[in-house]
Parts: structure tokens; sequence; C-alpha cells
């Protein structure tokens, strides 16, 4: 294993910042760009935790890549890196109130799978398989959509929108 950087807190970029609409580049296994990733994820779990946030996905932080990071624990136990997550099977229906660091202060319900399987690749680039359920579940899917350029406000009524619309308009 290589030494890495000291990890930074990166600056996560807000609504209506133009890359959160971007769709993400495919990561490669080439062992430079694996070395980078490493760095990129030490550096959003970082971020993530400062910032109170239990996912985040690349493009949050400025970089087109498919990656993101989550912990639903509150206390690091289950810390999770995903490198070109895939979701292979999506099951049943829940409806979760959904917050975004890229979104301050704004919070609405969406509907989502409540149980998926998710392939994807660690940060050493080792594939893994993963069944995750209920928040897992949840983080896992509003986290893929950013490296969509899904945002979770595009799963909203035009009524939805409506309540909230005075505080996106504060954050443009």
């Amino acid at each position: 294993m290589t030494e890495l950087e000291p990890a930074k807190i990166l600056e996560i970029r807000t609504y209506p910042d133009p890359i959160l609409s971007e769709c993400c580049l495919y990561v490669s296994n080439e062992p430079e760009e694996v070395k980078e990733v490493r760095t990129l994820i030490q550096n959003m779990f970082l971020t993530m935790y400062h910032n109170g946030g239990v996912g985040l996905s690349a493009n949050q932080v400025g970089v087109t890549k498919r990656v993101f990071v989550m912990d639903t624990s509150n206390s690091g136990q289950k810390r999770r890196a995903f490198v070109n997550p895939q979701i292979l099977e999506a099951k049943e229906e829940a409806r979760y109130k959904e917050g975004c660091l890229s979104f301050p202060n704004v919070f609405a319900f969406v509907k989502r799978a409540a149980k998926i399987t998710v392939r994807a690749w660690d940060e050493e680039g080792k594939e893994f398989q993963l069944d995750l359920t209920g928040i897992d579940a949840i983080c896992a899917q509003h986290e893929i959509d950013h490296l969509n350029g899904i945002q979770f406000i595009d799963y909203l009524s035009p009524v939805q929108l409506n309540l909230i619309k005075k505080r996106l308009n504060k954050l443009k």
C-alpha cells in the first residue's frame, strides 16, 4: 500500500452549481488512478464528517468521478467507499425525508427502493457486492443519483418544489 497525502477538508459545491448536474466518469483500475481515488476518498470522508453528512459524492466536491462515500452509523462503524457503483437490484418502496449537503437546510420526502443490491469497487480497486436496506439503501441511491447528475429535488412534485423554492433561491 502506498502512502497517501494528509487528508484535507474539501469545499462542498451547493445548488445551483452546474457540476451537480453532470454525469460522472468511470474510474479505471490503473495504479495511478487508484492512488488518486484513495486520496479523494480519504478527503471525502473527512469532508463528510466535518459537515455532519452521512453520504457524499465526488461531484459534490468538484470531481466528476464515479465515487461516493457513506457512513450512516454516526460512529464511523459503517464507513464505506463505492467506486463505479451500480445498482443490480431494487425492491419494495420506502419514503424517506432526505437532506443533502449541497442543499443546506432543505429537506423533502422522496420515494426510493427500500432494498438494493450494489456492485462497486472499494478504495483498493477490489470489486464487492452488497445488499443494503433502510437508510443505507436510501443513502446509496441518493449518492448514485448524484453521480448520474440527478439531485433529490428532481423527484419532487411541482407543489413540493414550490414549498421549498424560497430556501432554494437563498442558495442561488
